[in-house]
Parts: structure tokens; C-alpha cells; sequence
């Protein structure tokens, strides 16, 4: 069921290397299941985990034929969030672009989040 609004929005780049990990993954997944777990020197972290299909409550964002499924404890911190994916001399990986995060740790695996006012969406 389409929500009201997207809780975050895939850019491009991002939508490709969705499609590219599930289509190499094993038979039955259908996209990439994004969350935020408690740990690291900051306080959360991103999870991201290839899924067969949506879990109760999960919201469902399409963009380019990608298919990621957001679990619902991790809404109202991702909401506004775009997700988009780079690749450096030094690194490639996704990147979660938050206005709902406040900090991060020097390493990068952990970010400090606020919970969106939703509220504020109403307007």
C-alpha cells in the first residue's frame, strides 16, 4: 500500500546498485530492507539486508525498478532521507544523506539520529 509520502528517495545511482545486488543475489529476494539499529561510538547504526518481501509495517519505495522496504522502527529516523550510492578512489558504498542525523562518528559507522516531528509534515 502507497503511504502519503516517501519516507526516503533513491537517487539514480542508488536505484542501479539496488537492482544490481538483488538481481546477483540467490533467487527470492526482492529488494533491500533498510533499518537503524542501537550501537556504535554515536549511537545508531544503518542496516541494510536483502529481503524476499516486505514485513508487517515495513514502507515500500520503488524508483528506477529498485525496491527497498524501510522497517517501521526506523521511519520517523530516516524520513526526508535520500539514499544514493558513490564510488571513489578509496571507497564505494552507500550513502545515507539524513537531515535527521546530528552527528557521526570519525569512522563512519555510526551516526547520532533525531526522530522526524511529524508534525512538521502536515504543513
Amino acid at each position: 500500500m502507497k503511504s502519503r509520502f516517501d519516507v526516503l528517495s533513491l537517487t539514480p545511482a542508488a536505484a542501479a546498485r539496488v537492482r544490481e545486488i538483488v538481481e546477483n543475489s540467490e533467487a527470492g529476494s526482492g529488494g533491500l530492507r533498510i533499518g537503524v539499529k542501537n550501537g556504535g561510538c554515536a549511537g545508531m547504526s544503518y542496516t541494510m539486508d536483502l529481503a524476499s518481501a516486505p514485513e508487517a509495517g515495513d514502507e515500500v519505495v520503488t524508483a528506477d525498478g529498485a525496491t527497498v522496504y524501510v522497517d517501521p522502527k526506523a521511519v520517523l529516523f530516516l524520513l526526508g532521507t535520500e539514499l544514493d550510492y558513490e564510488e571513489t578512489k578509496l571507497r564505494s558504498g552507500f550513502v545515507f544523506n539524513n537531515p535527521n542525523q546530528t552527528s557521526a562518528c570519525g569512522c563512519g559507522e555510526s551516526v547520532a539520529l533525531t526522530a522526524a516531528d511529524p508534525a512538521a509534515l502536515q504543513n
